[in-house]
């Protein structure tokens, strides 16, 4: 969806490979540029969104002038600041430490938005921030914003209820001017969750080390249908090398299943309990971490097949379209695509947010900016 001459227009801020900014450009709005220090991201962001540009940039260094003068832009253009300050340190996964220098950078995502002051606010983060530090971690980010003049929610949205094939739950911040439209977070979409045979059951199989650079059969589903779009060219679709003996115990777990069903003389001597455990066919995958390569992480093993998921299939569960190529070693690869947006969570969410713009006058827009804080 294009956005509207008039629509909202955005800056992406920690953009990544840009699954944040291509939902929201699906949405209705035009997004300005990205900003991210990490080289390889924006490499793969350039590639694909181009003529959108990613100034490569560290958000506690650059300054609002640098960013106008990258993208030939002045800041009263920008209507929505969005991004996802990188959140290690708020994750369910680690140790939620509330002196990570990590959890400080939404700081330098204020200060922008400070200065800008944009009519509204995007912010995306782990769900593990919301039970941090006893949960005082949104009130606090929720009382500076409303320091700069800004009303701001935040909700738990699980990506499977928004045509995402996956159940990664992020917690988005929606923040307003004092005075304009309030944003409501998206409602769930009618109809049963896609699920990873939706997604995934065109690609052709593979085996330890194989890869496909073709299609070898037609889509099977309309998600698949959509998401390939008019790609003849198939990219990212390489499987990891697994020793045999990985092989070996991979061949005894079922559809969904997980370690228990390995015998007794080939368990692994290490991981959690859900180590090797296959993703069910039949549901939403789990959420899609830069582990999806490695069996013996959680739950990242292809439901049918021997082997971890492709970089394509980490695509496809992110909700990235087929023509969507990332750049760089295939590591890196695996790194960009976990750490990703789902674009379509996104476009959910970018939807209400051009409901909101859209009910403002000009002038309603006008004096919120200009407001006394």
């Amino acid at each position: 969806m294009e956005a509207k001459p008039n629509g909202p227009k955005s800056l992406d801020l920690f953009c990544g490979i840009g699954g944040l900014t291509l939902g929201l450009q699906q949405s209705g709005i035009e997004c300005l540029g990205g900003v991210d220090k990490w080289k390889e991201a924006a490499r793969t962001f350039d590639a694909n969104l181009s003529p959108t540009k990613c100034l490569v940039a560290d958000l506690a260094e650059v300054s609002v002038r640098e960013m106008e003068d990258f993208f030939g832009i002045r800041r009263e253009e920008v209507d929505l600041i969005a991004g996802g300050p990188p959140c290690q340190g708020f994750s369910t996964v680690g140790k939620r430490q509330a002196t990570d220098e990590r959890n400080s950078l939404w700081r330098h995502f204020l200060e922008i938005v400070s200065e800008v002051r944009p009519p509204y606010v995007l912010m995306e983060n782990v769900e593990g921030l919301v039970v941090m530090d006893g949960g005082a971690i949104p009130p606090a980010i929720e009382a500076a914003f409303a320091e700069i003049g800004y009303l701001m929610r935040h909700k738990i949205l699980v990506s499977a209820d928004y045509g995402v094939p996956q159940l990664r739950k992020r917690v988005i911040f929606l923040g307003w001017l004092d005075g304009l439209r309030e944003p409501r977070h998206p409602t769930p979409l009618p109809g049963p969750h896609t699920t990873v045979w939706d997604a995934i059951s065109d690609l052709p199989p593979l085996g330890s080390g194989e890869s496909a650079t073709g299609y070898s059969s037609p889509p099977n589903t309309e998600f698949q249908r959509r998401l390939r779009g008019t790609a003849k060219v198939l990219h990212n679709h390489e499987a990891a090398n697994h020793p045999a003996h990985l092989v070996e115990i991979l061949r005894h777990i079922p559809d969904g299943g997980n370690r228990k069903s390995i015998p007794e003389h080939l368990q692994p001597r290490s991981g959690f309990h859900n180590s090797y455990s296959r993703l069910a066919s039949d549901k939403p995958a789990v959420a899609v971490t830069s582990n999806m390569r490695k069996p013996s992480s959680s739950r990242s093993t292809h439901p049918k097949q021997d082997r971890g998921l492709t970089v394509r299939e980490g695509l496809r569960l992110q909700t990235f379209e087929d023509s969507f190529v990332v750049l760089g070693p295939r590591t890196s690869q695996y790194l960009q695509v976990g750490n990703a947006v789902p674009v379509s969570l996104a476009r959910e969410i970018g939807k209400e947010i051009v409901l909101a713009f859209n009910a403002n006058s000009p002038d309603d827009l006008a004096r919120a900016r200009t407001r006394p804080r």
